[in-house]
């Protein structure tokens, strides 16, 4: 056992880094270390079994850590766009999945089969999803939170599908009119269900907090630890074994208990570093019992297959989402992207298809794990073109913002002098109270939806929208606008002052940078001032150390003189 877990985590650490480093997800990396491990290439045979019953408790952590991350409020949020679009997209894809697999299998298959196929391959990642949303710094905006509320749909499917599958297959297998059958056994499997729900909503009010509080105040993190685990696989075997619910419901109904409570946030920084680790047991298993020829035995269904999954659906939900949903091009191609992908939740299904309920082969389930894989380099990849795509889509006139007023340049006033803030962080919002006290005429232009919302509730002229558009800077204002102010070090302040003096070429650009290098190359470029995180603190250390050993302020603004030419010549250098 020592040995296996060894070479499992070893080479999933390795493979991961790598992965990491080549800018990819290390679920790729995981899963390549089990395909790596299960080659016998060590002398002793790895233990391929204890190596799954360990990733089963990965999949109950998985979605327990789903549970304490699952905030209905994410889907209330964009619900409008979120949950008729993603119920559009199972929909189509499982029809899809079902259909090729009925064609392409080479096998006799029922109905059930094929939509069973059809199933596991319609539910995006989870994992995946997060990183290339977080790696991409999109995670706050509209795009991020549309994704995220598209995830929580699919996320309650796969739920519910976990709780009706075995009565689905009961049914099945039990032969003759399911139609009679199906609506008193749907019935009692609510109704218990209902009751587990009730059991494990009372737990969560009266009992687990004060557990965790008594817990908590012992000031020991074990213990901390092991309560939170008690609580995952304890709900988890009590929702299996006393409500014939499966483990995974269990284990997302407690994560859910544990997220509404106080003790969230410990939980999550006790508790998930130790569901990743049986997270990362889950995908190593799933590589190592992956069969490479099966999916060179069925090659066309995997090609189809992965059409779906990298074509067809992302195309779907960019539709569904610009003309049914009526929203922007930057919104549907940045959901879109983030959705062509399968991941954890595909492999769950399929193992338990094709293991426990015999509804596809193994060699079906090799099709998925071998797609999962492809679609997440895939994704990984091609979501950094994104950007790219939208400022092509926006630039030939599609799906321009539609929110309201949007198409309006902001008035300017001519007794004011405009200037245009990017992004109201702490930074941006300090900057637009000093403009504001001396009665300047402000614009903030925000990707976050709520912060706009918040600069309109309070009289502040705010813009939904990416400061890199020409057609955002123009319904700013810029081309009447005295100064323009990147406050965010992370936004492209190259491609806003490109974009900027596009419209105003005398118009004043103000960028905040982090670094040294970014600033001497925007300075190249033209812009009126540079404030680099790097330069600031430096200059500021030094000033309060000299005005602490007594030097006048004459003295202190000829050394910063100095001091800020040296760091210009020092950021000029080749790194």
């Amino acid at each position: 056992m020592i040995f296996t877990l060894a070479i499992g985590l070893t080479l999933a650490l390795i493979l991961g880094i790598i992965a990491q480093r080549l800018r990819l997800s290390p679920l790729l990396g995981y899963l390549v270390a089990g395909m790596i491990a299960a080659g016998r290439l060590w002398g002793v045979e790895v233990d391929a079994h204890m190596v799954e019953e360990f990733s089963h408790m990965g999949v109950v952590l998985l979605l327990f850590g789903v549970g304490i991350q699952f905030h209905f409020k994410d889907l209330l949020a964009v619900q409008k766009v979120a949950l008729p679009a993603a119920l559009i997209c199972i929909c189509v894809s499982t029809s899809l999945g079902a259909l090729a697999y009925y064609s392409l299998s080479g096998i006799v298959t029922q109905p059930i089969n094929c939509v069973m196929y059809g199933l596991c391959i319609c539910v995006s990642s989870t994992v995946v999803l997060t990183r290339v949303l977080s790696d991409n710094r999109v995670m706050q905006t509209p795009t991020g939170k549309t994704a995220l509320g598209w995830l929580v749909v699919e996320d309650i499917f796969t739920i519910i599908l976990l709780v009706l599958l075995p009565v689905m297959i009961e049914l099945n297998s039990s032969g003759g009119d399911i139609l009679s059958k199906i609506a008193p056994a749907l019935g009692w499997v609510f109704l218990k269900l209902a009751c587990l729900i009730l059991c494990v909503g009372l737990l969560g009010r009266h009992v687990v907090p004060r557990v965790l509080g008594y817990v908590s105040r012992s000031a020991s993190s074990d213990l901390f630890t092991l309560s939170v685990l008690v609580l995952a696989l304890g709900i988890a075997v009590v929702s299996a074994y006393v409500f014939n619910a499966s483990m995974e419901l269990g284990a997302f109904l407690s994560g859910m208990i544990v997220g509404q409570s106080r003790f969230s946030a410990r939980a999550a920084s006790d508790a998930l570093p130790m569901r990743d680790a049986f997270a990362v047991l889950f995908f190593v298993s799933i590589g190592m019992g992956f069969d490479f020829r099966s999916l060179l035995q069925n090659w066309q269904l995997a090609l189809a297959t992965l059409s779906i999954c990298v074509i067809i659906k992302p195309l779907l939900s960019f539709a569904l989402i610009l003309l049914v949903c009526r929203k922007t091009s930057r919104l549907a191609a940045g959901v879109a992207g983030s959705l062509s992908q399968i991941g954890e939740f595909s492999f769950i299904l399929a193992s338990l298809a094709a293991g426990k309920y015999g509804l596809i082969p193994e060699s079906a389930s090799h099709v998925i794990t071998g797609v999962a894989i492809i679609s997440i380099t895939i994704n990984s990849v091609c979501y950094r073109f994104i950007p790219m795509l939208i400022c092509k889509l926006e630039n030939r006139g599609i799906g321009l913002l539609t929110q309201k007023g949007a198409t309006d340049i902001i008035p300017v006033r001519d007794d004011k002098h405009r200037v245009i803030v990017i992004g109201y962080g702490p930074c941006g919002q300090l900057v637009c109270n000093i403009l504001r006290s001396y009665d300047m005429d402000v614009v903030v232009i925000e990707m976050n939806i709520d912060t706009v919302q918040e600069l309109e509730k309070l009289g502040i002229s705010a813009l939904l929208g990416d400061a890199r558009m020409r057609s955002v800077l123009e319904t700013a204002g810029a081309a009447k606008a005295q100064a323009i102010i990147v406050s965010a070090p992370s936004a492209p302040a190259q491609q806003i002052s490109d974009a900027a003096r596009s419209l105003q070429p005398d118009i004043e650009v103000m960028a905040h940078t982090s670094y040294l290098s970014a600033a001497q190359s925007l300075r190249e470029d033209g812009a009126r001032r540079v404030f680099a995180g790097e330069e600031e603190v430096a200059i500021s250390m030094a000033a309060f150390m000299l005005r602490s050993f007594g030097a006048t302020e004459e003295q202190i603004h000829e050394e910063e003189r100095k001091l800020r030419h040296k760091l210009g010549e020092l950021s000029s250098l080749p790194h």
